[in-house]
């Protein structure tokens, strides 16, 4: 048993919402649950199609899979979801260039099985904040070869300049996590609408107080917002019940 919420909201400065979410409890094709955060982009229109189209493809391919192991149910639907983004994008001028980040996850007993494509990310909180994702950006790759510290990484200029998307060439490369959860651990799903305007510590503080999790939820989107909110913001929540 899971207890889970979720929840975007455009923010202060976008006119539109490209975060897209998804969440089901109940099984999806060979799933037993199906968790998505995506944060799309492009131009006018173009994030917001891209994000929902690559989500609703990615539950379309869940459902029909035949494949038994959760890592390849969830390869092969990103794979097919960047085909048909590019396509689509191919087809339809004002849809050129669009893309998404991409995060899922399904809780198979006490694992979670983890597939990010993009700077989306996905925490475990509990006592501390663990983040289990790699950004695929610029400057988690500056980060990664020692060329800035994590810190001067927040606040870097080319923060936005992701390295991996869904539909921004022929081949897609996701990286997959397994996790082990623990009793009292929280699952946080979000777009970098919240990582980029909240601490990860005002996060943890957020989510380790006792209320339930629309509250939560609401409480970190409302920070985010008091901070800038200078981007939409995605919001996923996972209890795992013991």
């Amino acid at each position: 048993m899971l207890k889970t919420f979720s929840i975007t909201d455009i923010g202060r400065k976008r006119k539109l919402n490209q975060d897209y979410v998804f969440t089901s409890e109940r099984e999806i094709g060979n799933l037993p649950n199906l968790f998505i955060v995506a944060d799309g982009m492009g131009g006018h229109k173009a994030g917001d199609y891209a994000s929902k189209y690559t989500v609703e493809t990615i539950c379309n391919c869940i459902e029909r899979s035949f494949e038994k192991n959760p890592r390849v149910i969830l390869q092969k639907a990103i794979e097919t979801a960047n085909a048909h983004i590019r396509r689509k994008a191919s087809e339809d001028i004002s849809l050129e260039g669009m893309g998404t980040t991409v995060v899922a996850a399904t809780c198979l007993g006490r694992y979670l099985q983890v597939a990010n494509v993009g700077d989306s990310r996905l925490y475990i909180v509990n006592n501390e904040i663990k983040q289990i994702t790699r950004d695929h950006s610029l400057v988690e790759e500056m980060v990664r070869m020692g060329g800035i510290d994590r810190e001067a990484a927040r606040n870097h200029p080319d923060k936005n300049i992701i390295t991996r998307a869904i539909g921004a060439s022929e081949t897609v490369e996701a990286d997959f996590f397994t996790v082990e959860l623990s009793p009292g651990d929280t699952v946080l799903m979000c777009s970098d609408g919240l990582t980029n305007m909240l601490e990860d510590e005002e996060i943890r503080m957020i989510l380790s107080g006792q209320a339930e999790l629309p509250e939560k939820a609401g409480k970190l989107i409302e920070a985010a917002n008091a901070h800038g909110g200078k981007d939409n913001i995605a919001v996923v929540l996972i209890e795992p019940l013991a």
